[in-house]
């Protein structure tokens, strides 16, 4: 028996920061803190930055705080409290983890910054803007868009009426007016509202789909971006098929608009889908700065509001996944998977970029990983930083020196001399794509027992660091923590994944319509059964959401490899949820179809459940009954195939959790149920 030098309690108790926020000035900022399931609001303000805590929930409720924003004048903070950011579709009720006798709330919060004052109600909703003066609110609520006084004196009332469903609030600099969109399911439109008495302005409507309005800085425009309305002929919805874009600059006085940049109709020249998005924001100079992959890699580009021919900001065969513009407006900063120290492709760093005279300036480096950057005033800099063996921790860069604001929270018992520095890794798929990864390997010599682990998403890519997202911070943990207990981990960043190029991000055939990214996985387990240090007759595998879907693929058809598995809530059969919202495989009833009969087949094909019959790994089955991203019913009804097979499995069921869990008491169980589960299976 291996025992640990530390407890999965000891190393998933940090406290993770999120939704970091800069005012308009950069003079100061606002985070949040997930500490064991307290959470909590934090504010710092310049010259000093010395945190101060603003709010803190009552023990470990599952409530989220998302949406952070601070006024013009920093003596607000407005935050959301509640609900389920991370669900592909809205749900009638807010989750409740907790079980409470009393259903939970999203609700729209200010607590004032200075030493004295408490959280007020503002209402129930969601995406809070503050207006420039300070003084009022808007959010968005079942669609509608409600103002209430910043203080909470009075009830939150509906500013407008509008036919559609309305988001992506955005005040005028000057505060008059405000920007939104309003959805009408197959096209949607820019609108603008001033006042009770003037019309709703829409900006050159169109059958388009039209997003993310921003202001310029004068106040006399709004760029916007523009996509195909649905509709057309029927495409295969397993085909990637291409989403081009438009940007477009529209008056906030005529409501007219131009086109300023079109993409390619090609893969690469689609909508971005991942990390940024489109970004789009206004620089100095009357220039659009915006996100665009067609040179294969995610970057960074700049075009004049008056139309004409981008420039490339960030050349590189890197993604930029992260970036924010200088209170000014004369740079951007963003994070990038490059730099000079070895295996700084699965880490990020911070530059900056001038947009006057672009040339790169490094502005972190090393072993580490810093990502979300806020651009303060003076040149200065807050980020979150991590290391192998030091988790995210929000950090100040000014004057040349970092200083970690929130590391005194780190609990005295973190583990952090009992970590690995895992050591980046590649290997080739049978078909020749190059596959990477992150190799933990114990302290001790000898033989140790492998497992492989897989991350959901798809698109996203695990680190040689501790993540940026909590779901996965938590899964570099466990996997710090099975090394502790003697076994060697491979994290396996396989293709449809980021961090590698548009091209290994939209592989052919992945997922329902053939799983290529599965050859990846085994590529993975035939790498550790060829490293001495592992004994190969005892490689098992972890995941979780897709990460879960390729765990059980793993099981299903390689059992004579992968001799055990815990699954995190996976797709285990993908025609269950071929017209399902996530997957957007859905239409109007028309005389065209695609070939449902033939696209139910791949994608039978492509999953666990056809495979079941050389099912013969035990595997353990986590799931939260709540989750809004992969439907209970896939767990439900692998277990009854498993039972039918004589398949050894074992089930963890928490009720009323979601996907991704809200309650820190959920991931110390479900994770030290995985962590036993390999124990008992290689270890006895």
């Amino acid at each position: 028996m291996l025992f640990a030098a530390f407890s999965l309690a000891q190393i998933l108790g940090y406290p993770f920061p999120a939704a970091l926020v800069g005012d308009a000035r950069g003079e100061a900022i606002a985070y949040a803190l997930d500490q064991r399931g307290v959470r909590s609001i934090w504010f710092a303000r310049s010259p000093d930055f010395m945190p101060r805590q603003l709010f803190s929930s009552n023990g470990d409720d599952g409530q989220e705080l998302s949406d952070l924003v601070i006024g013009n004048d920093d003596a607000y903070v407005v935050y959301v409290r509640g609900g389920d950011h991370d669900a592909n579709w809205p749900e009638p009720l807010q989750p409740n983890p907790a079980s409470s006798p009393s259903q939970p709330q999203m609700q729209v919060w200010s607590v004032p910054t200075t030493s004295s004052g408490s959280p007020k109600l503002l209402g129930t909703g969601d995406a809070p803007a503050i207006a420039p003066d300070g003084k009022r609110v808007a959010f968005t609520s079942d669609g509608a868009v409600m103002v209430a006084p910043m203080n909470g004196s009075a009830p939150a009332r509906r500013l407008f009426f509008d036919s559609g469903q309305d988001s992506d609030l955005r005040w005028s600099p000057d505060g008059t007016a405000l920007a939104f969109v309003s959805t009408r399911t197959d096209h949607s439109f820019i609108g603008v509202y001033r006042n009770e008495r003037a019309a709703i302005l829409f900006l050159a409507p169109t059958t388009s789909q039209d997003a993310m309005p921003r202001w310029s800085p004068d106040g006399r425009s709004v760029a916007f971006v523009r996509t195909p309305g649905d509709g057309g002929p029927p495409r295969n919805p397993l085909n990637w098929n291409p989403i081009p874009w438009q940007i477009w600059v529209g008056s906030s006085e005529s409501g007219a608009a131009h086109r300023a940049w079109s993409s390619s109709a090609s893969s690469r020249g689609s909508l971005p889908q991942t990390g940024l998005g489109p970004f789009l924001e206004w620089g100095s100079g009357e220039r659009l700065i915006f996100n665009g992959e067609q040179d294969n890699w995610p970057h960074l580009y700049a075009v004049s509001a008056n139309g004409g021919s981008a420039r490339l900001l960030t050349p590189g065969a890197y993604m930029v996944e992260g970036a924010a513009l200088s209170p000014d407006r004369s740079s951007v900063i963003y994070e990038a998977n490059t730099g000079g120290t070895p295996g700084d492709d699965d880490r990020r760093h911070l530059f900056r970029v001038k947009l006057d005279a672009p040339s790169e300036e490094a502005l972190t480096m090393g072993a580490s990983s810093e990502w979300q950057p806020i651009g303060l005033a003076n040149g200065a800099l807050a980020f979150d930083r991590a290391t192998a063996g030091q988790p995210p921790l929000v950090t100040l860069l000014a004057n040349g020196a970092q200083r970690s604001l929130d590391a005194p929270l780190l609990p005295a018992d973190f583990p952090a001399h009992g970590l690995v520095t895992p050591r980046e890794v590649a290997f080739h798929a049978p078909d020749g794509w190059l596959v990477h990864g992150q190799l933990f390997v114990p302290r001790s010599g000898g033989r140790h027992p492998a497992v492989i682990f897989v991350h959901g998403g798809p698109p996203r890519q695990m680190l040689l660091t501790w993540h940026y997202m909590d779901y996965y911070s938590n899964a570099y943990a466990v996997n710090q923590y099975l090394t502790s207990r003697g076994f060697v981990v491979l994290s396996v960043n396989y293709r449809l994944g980021i961090g590698y190029g548009h091209d290994f991000n939209f592989p052919a055939r992945w997922g329902p319509t053939g799983a290529s990214e599965y050859q990846d996985v085994v590529a993975g387990a035939r790498f550790l059964q060829r490293d001495p240090r592992v004994d190969a007759r005892r490689v098992g595998i972890w995941g979780g959401s897709y990460g879960g879907y390729l765990t059980a693929l793993a099981l299903a058809r390689n059992s004579d490899v992968f001799r055990a598995g815990v699954d995190f809530h996976g797709v285990h059969d993908w025609s269950l949820d071929i017209d399902h919202p996530i997957w957007g495989f859905t239409q109007l009833k028309r005389y065209q179809q695609y070939d449902t009969k033939a696209l139910m087949r791949l994608a039978w094909d492509s999953s666990p459940d056809s495979s079941i019959g050389s099912w013969r790994s035990p595997v353990l089955l986590i799931q939260g009954d709540d989750d809004r991203n992969v439907e209970f019913h896939q767990m439900v009804d692998l277990v009854q195939r498993l039972r039918l097979a004589r398949v050894p499995y074992e089930e963890l069921v928490i009720p009323n959790e979601i996907h991704g869990f809200l309650r820190y008491g959920s991931w110390l169980r479900a994770d030290a149920a995985t962590a036993d589960y390999f124990e008992r299976r290689f270890l006895r």
